[in-house]
């Protein structure tokens, strides 16, 4: 795909020091102007179990140009025994920063966590495991929410939060279940791939999707482990109906591409549009807890539809 740059441009790993024995797991993070989060996934890191088998360093990479995330890294850098890189991508682009991560640093494995994100802390160990025993290229693991204050009662009751998790060593086939919130690479996927994350989608979503389908495409291999769980703090934002309307608008709206209007794939989302809006009544008269989750595949497909025909009702996520 065009605009996705050649890997680590301006970027030169750093030399690979320490013990030889153990495999080095590079913990990669980026982060947006949220520092009691970042706090918090960082101290998730300092308690992981290691299993005397690897050793962990982290990088962060702050997509905030004015560097807003250096003093919560000073921080742990002070209290903890990890190493720790910090770096700026000034460009606000999740693909330009997830690039810059995951090519900073030299390592056997690369593990991504997002800075909303809590380690429980057998997650590496668990990663890694599986990740060798299944001689993969890439394990990825459940992002299950948590709250700080307990969540509005229709959000529990839709579960529209709760992710598809599937048995550990289950070979992953559709790229729609593969994200970047918590997964592990190999060193050797990283080095052999000159395109990583296309900076296109670094303001819509998406990019995590489109980079798993063109690695399953080229033939490489992901698992999953659902011992290797990460918790996902859920703001007020989130915690609003309109984000999950919204988000599934700009969902239809990336997922539509260039394809023309009068194809296959455009007429299966016009019916089921149909479908969806026509059992929306009755969802919500006999089955309410239903009705949210059947709304948002609608207004999936109907923001495919949209866009194919030149209308964008939204064009980029919502801002943390």
């Amino acid at each position: 795909m065009s605009g996705i740059p050649e890997k680590a441009p301006g970027i030169r790993a750093e030399p690979d020091t320490g013990p030889g024995d153990r495999a080095h797991i590079a913990v990669c993070i980026c982060t947006f102007k949220r520092p009691e989060l970042l706090r918090r996934l960082l101290a998730s890191l300092q308690g992981q179990e290691t299993g005397g088998v690897f050793r962990l360093s982290v990088t962060v990479v702050d997509n905030d140009g004015t560097g807003s995330a250096a003093g919560t890294v000073a921080e742990f850098r002070r209290g903890s025994d990890i190493p720790v890189r910090y770096v700026i991508e000034p460009q606000q682009n999740i693909s330009s920063a997830r690039n810059k991560a995951l090519t900073t640093a030299a390592a056997d494995y690369y593990a991504c966590i997002d800075d909303d994100e809590i380690a429980e802390a057998n997650w590496l160990l668990n990663l890694y495991r599986t990740i060798v025993g299944g001689r993969a290229a890439g394990v990825l693991g459940p992002v299950r929410a948590s709250y700080d204050d307990p969540p509005p009662a229709w959000l529990v009751r839709s579960r529209i939060q709760e992710r598809k998790e599937f048995p550990t060593g289950t070979v992953m086939t559709d790229p729609k279940y593969c994200r970047t919130g918590n997964v592990m690479f190999s060193g050797a996927l990283i080095a052999s791939q000159d395109r990583l994350f296309d900076p296109a989608y670094g303001r819509t979503g998406g990019e995590d999707v489109d980079f798993f389908r063109r690695m399953m495409k080229a033939g490489h291999g992901f698992v999953w482990c659902n011992e290797a769980v990460v918790h996902e703090v859920t703001p007020l934002f989130r915690q609003r109906r309109s984000y999950y309307l919204r988000r599934a608008l700009l969902r239809g709206v990336v997922q539509a591409g260039q394809a023309p209007l009068l194809s296959l794939d455009s007429l299966k989302s016009l019916g089921a549009c149909a479908a969806y809006t026509l059992i929306l009544p009755f969802a919500f008269v006999f089955n309410h807890r239903s009705y949210l989750s059947i709304l948002i595949r609608d207004l999936d497909h109907a923001g495919k539809v949209l866009a194919r025909c030149g209308i964008k009702p939204v064009r980029r996520r919502e801002a943390a």
